[in-house]
């Protein structure tokens, strides 16, 4: 089994045999996420990272895979104290830290924005969410977590809760499910569905999938409960987001008679209680954990 990608710019680009290949991998590198190995797979390389948007687990998960593999960083977290203050262009930015590093990670508000980076340097591109389009080291984390805590990945059933129109998580993660044996239920507010186009093409890969409006009446009926918060920064008008903000929540008391993991790419606001931190199925600070040895094995695949 090999990885032939160059760039990780949308989980769209990959093969199921890419995908399984960086799982497996990603197992085999959690030892030394975890510090009980040492490796030197990527000593004296260099990894620029270029974070136009705010980031604590996808920009810390990076620099601390890069870091586990032997590696180092370089690049910034804000553009506040960049010459992109000075009027500086994406393109002009990124062949400067290209020239500095052999991969670069970009997080960006504008879509297609890793895309148009990654056909224009010569190094690798990881793309660390673009807008409200892709996120695919998030969705190998994602899958990865079910992966480890269910034992596999087909003959399952998934509910994507929250916002579904302007996540780019989720936008991603339906795309790779639909590579397996899943079934998914969709539930958010009429205004935060899932497009149109993504639930068009769901039915092109004949993935079995429903849109329902109750969390509650469902969640004895999942495997998984994938939370979303609601994203105020994408909204246009502040208006819109107080009519759905907090309409989707569950607590400890939710979840007591059930096995269903619940999983969040996090931040959360509201969306999750935090006495359901306490419950063996509380997934989601394990997934965080599990972005360092996926995006360790992602690191791996493509600085050479």
């Amino acid at each position: 089994m090999s990885f032939n990608l160059k760039d990780i710019i949308s989980i769209r680009d990959f093969k199921k045999s890419d995908v399984d290949y960086i799982l497996n991998l990603a197992e085999d590198m959690e030892p030394i996420a975890k510090s009980q190995k040492v490796s030197h797979l990527k000593e004296g390389k260099l990894l620029g990272v270029m974070f136009y948007e705010p980031s604590t687990r996808t920009r810390l998960s990076f620099e601390t895979a890069m870091k586990r593999l032997g590696g180092d960083v370089v690049g910034f977290n804000q553009k506040q104290g960049t010459s992109v203050q000075k009027g500086e262009v994406l393109y002009d930015t990124a062949q400067i830290v290209s020239q500095y590093s052999d991969a670069l990670v970009l997080r960006h508000d504008m879509e297609g924005a890793a895309r148009f980076v990654a056909d224009n340097v010569d190094v690798p591109v990881v793309n660390a969410g673009d807008g409200a389009g892709q996120h695919p080291s998030q969705t190998l984390l994602d899958l990865y977590t079910i992966k480890k805590s269910l034992g596999k990945l087909n003959d399952i059933k998934i509910a994507i809760v929250g916002d579904l129109k302007y996540g780019r998580t989720v936008h991603s993660l339906v795309y790779a499910l639909a590579m397996y044996n899943v079934e998914i239920i969709f539930i958010s507010p009429d205004q935060l569905r899932m497009p149109d186009e993504i639930l068009d093409d769901l039915k092109k890969l004949n993935c079995k999938f429903s849109i329902e409006s109750s969390l509650i009446e469902n969640i004895d009926n999942v495997d998984v409960i994938y939370m979303t918060r609601i994203q105020k920064e994408r909204f246009p008008d502040h208006k819109e987001y107080m009519k759905v903000k907090g309409q989707y929540t569950i607590n400890k008391k939710n979840l007591e008679n059930t096995d269903t993991i619940v999983m969040h790419p996090l931040p959360r606001v509201d969306e999750i209680d935090f006495n359901v931190d306490q419950l063996d199925n509380a997934m989601y600070f394990k997934q965080a954990f599990n972005g360092v040895p996926v995006r360790m094995a992602l690191l791996d695949s493509i600085i050479k």
